[in-house]
Parts: C-alpha cells; structure tokens; sequence
C-alpha cells in the first residue's frame, strides 16, 4: 500500500516536467507580444503619454506633498486642542 505522501510526490514529480516545458516559448510569446504593441503607432501613443506623466510626476508630488503637510498641520493643532481640555491644570500650592 501506497502512502499519502508517497503518491504526492509522484504525482508533484509528473506535473512539473511538463509545466517546465513551457516557460521559454511562454516568456518568448509574451515578450513578442509586447514588443509588437510597442512598435505599433498605439503603442508609441502610450508609451508618449506615459513619458509625459512622468516628466509631470515631480510637480505633481510637490503639489501632493504641500497638501499633505497643510492637513498634517491641521490635524497636529486639532489634537493640541484636544490635549488642553484634557490636560489637568495643576493648581497653586499643591
């Protein structure tokens, strides 16, 4: 009698050989598919407008960053307040 593991591994053996087969033509399809896009006039198009974004990104980060700094401010104070109602004011002579 065959145990558990012993048909799992023979059956992991067999689905692997075949798979394996299969990795250079699959790489090889998508790169070449890839590749096509790219060459084609609506892949120039994208790869363009990605360009482009990309030249944007800086500005639009430091535009981001100033937002994000100026909520951080708000929420900072907010908090501060809230500290002060909850802070006990120690009292004269004690």
């Amino acid at each position: 009698m065959l145990s558990l593991g012993a048909v799992w591994e023979d059956w992991r053996r067999t689905e692997e050989v075949p798979m394996r087969r299969w990795y250079v033509p699959l790489t090889v399809l998508g790169l070449g598919g890839i590749s096509a896009f790219l060459l084609s006039e609506r892949g120039r198009t994208k790869l363009r407008a990605i360009s482009k974004r990309f030249q944007q990104a800086p500005d639009r980060l430091l535009e981001l960053n100033d937002s994000l700094q100026g909520e951080l401010d708000r929420i900072q104070d907010a908090l501060d307040r809230v500290a002060e109602t909850l802070d006990p004011r120690p009292e004269a002579g004690h």
